[in-house]
């Protein structure tokens, strides 16, 4: 890499402490700079392992700072838009936490911006950038598992506490925002198709966020059901089923932190393979990944158009519910 990306992140979340600010430490070609953050004290948590890192209690601070490069978005889901927008203006490259957008027609504005700017702006959908879905995704259309007539896709976990985040309507909670992008896009990326309908969206709601979802899908081909919750114990499951073949990842979204991350491959011949990746960080990659594209011009395997067809979908999966 020609040059070393100097990154700043907008906000102190728990996820940003715990993931991404220690990815973009641990990745080639990148630095982190700066943090944003009103509370000095969440600060602490990122100077452990970064002492020099630079802390301002605005974000505007570090969106005018001209040694920022890009900057790592982790705000709340109803803060995305306003704030990539703002990033870009200040002419910095955006990687922003799913979903990126509340609506699919949000999104237009950023494409349109990054079209303009020449900036790349994309949403942090960081598992297309792990080995175990490359070689899923290669797999599948290779045909091991014969013609795709069956996706299966759960992922949950058991969230109850109303001061949560992902509780509140207000600030774009919701088990489908947060986990259902992950089981749609993941199927979508995979395949490289698009839901022909929505077949069923059997959602509860619990004070305006959706809490349990079972959702059906008919895509050309094949069929697909994912379930996700914020009310049940955690399982994380993805299944390629086809007509020759299965192919399975056990630990699919948090790899090495659910579970090791392994596809099982069942085929009549081969019997069962399973495949592990056990050094693999996603977040790392998809740092690294990122850098390349900004100073080599490599291709970015997540596009802002890949985040507006999995948003799209999502938008279908509500108003059938509603329907």
């Amino acid at each position: 890499m020609s040059k070393s990306i100097n990154w700043g992140i907008l906000g102190a979340s728990n996820f940003a402490r715990e993931r991404m600010a220690p990815a973009i430490h641990a990745a080639q070609g990148a630095r982190f700079h700066s943090l944003a953050t009103s509370s000095m004290d969440k600060a602490a948590g990122f100077q452990a392992f970064q002492p020099d890192v630079q802390v301002h209690l605005d974000y505007d601070a570090v969106l005018a700072d001209p040694e920022i490069d890009a900057v790592y978005i982790p705000l709340p889901n109803h803060l995305h838009v306003e704030y990539v927008l703002k990033a870009i203006e200040a002419g910095k490259h955006v990687l922003c936490e799913k979903p990126i957008a509340l609506s699919a027609p949000e999104i237009d504005p950023l494409i349109a911006r990054r079209d303009e700017t020449g900036l790349l702006v994309a949403e942090a959908y960081m598992i297309v950038h792990h080995p175990q879905w490359q070689r899923v995704r290669h797999l599948v259309k290779d045909g091991a598992i014969g013609n795709l007539v069956h996706v299966e896709g759960v992922f949950t976990y058991n969230n109850p506490d109303p001061t949560n985040i992902r509780n509140t309507a207000a600030k774009g909670g919701g088990g489908i925002p947060d986990i259902g992008v992950y089981t749609y896009g993941a199927t979508r990326w995979v395949t490289g198709q698009e839901p022909l309908d929505i077949t069923h969206a059997d959602i509860h709601f619990e004070n305006g966020v959706d809490t349990i979802a079972r959702v059906s899908a008919q895509f050309d081909g094949f069929s697909a059901h994912w379930v996700n919750s914020m009310r049940m114990h955690p399982l994380q499951d993805m299944t390629f089923h086809g007509d020759e073949g299965i192919i399975r990842l056990t630990a699919p979204f948090n790899p090495n932190v659910f579970d090791i991350a392994q596809i099982e491959i069942h085929q009549p011949d081969l019997g069962l393979r399973v495949e592990r990746f056990p050094a693999e960080d996603h977040y790392k990659n998809q740092v690294e990944a990122f850098g390349r594209a900004i100073t080599t011009g490599a291709d970015y395997p997540w596009t802002l158009e890949d985040a507006q067809g999995t948003q799209a979908v999502i938008d279908r999966v509500f108003a059938k519910a509603k329907s």
